[in-house]
């Protein structure tokens, strides 16, 4: 992409990290981790934080994270939230955390497509994830699909008013889309 998501200006003017971090702040978060590399410049300087998460492998993708996550949180339930979502407000976690209950976790979906990183997880997932891991899969797809089949997610319809919550800002032009994003707010 050619920069860090996480350094890009989020609407508010900070950079992305810390409108995520304040997003599950303002959604009820009692800890809120930082799931990033450790070779990341900023990572150093970010507040705020209960804690760094590192991912344990170097390939994988958003899994690793999520299962490193899954194993450090201290509470029954992680609130995921990727850095490229900048329109998704707290309210999404509030309506997630209604489908929520004790071992259960929620994910909305739209279509046929999971959105598995602005998703509510219970701390027993980790167990299908490291299954996941152990079989080389680093589909959050197919692992959402596994947590509904086994109880442990409930699937929450995206409706039409959410769907703009979901556009990511990942690719080369997201560092303009994001400067358009702060025009528009």
């Amino acid at each position: 992409m050619g920069c860090d998501k996480a350094l890009l200006p989020a609407p508010d003017g900070g950079p992305m990290w810390a409108r995520q971090r304040d997003v599950l702040a303002g959604a009820g978060a009692e800890e809120i981790l930082l799931s990033a590399r450790p070779e990341q410049p900023w990572v150093a300087q970010a507040k705020g934080f209960a804690a760094l998460v590192v991912d344990g492998f170097s390939v994988g993708g958003p899994i690793i994270g999520v299962t490193a996550a899954l194993e450090r949180a201290a509470h029954p339930h992680l609130a995921v939230l990727a850095i490229d979502l900048p329109k998704l407000p707290a309210a999404w976690f509030a309506a997630l955390r209604e489908d929520c209950a004790r071992g259960v976790g929620a994910v909305g979906r739209h279509g046929d497509f999971f959105e598995p990183l602005a998703a509510i997880y219970p701390r027993e997932l980790k167990w299908l994830a490291w299954e996941a891991l152990a079989k080389g899969d680093y589909s959050l797809q197919k692992l959402v699909a596994a947590g509904i089949a086994a109880g442990l997610l409930r699937e929450r319809k995206i409706g039409p008013a959410e769907t703009p919550w979901f556009e990511n800002r990942n690719g080369p032009d997201a560092a303009a889309a994001a400067a358009e994003l702060k025009a528009e707010s």
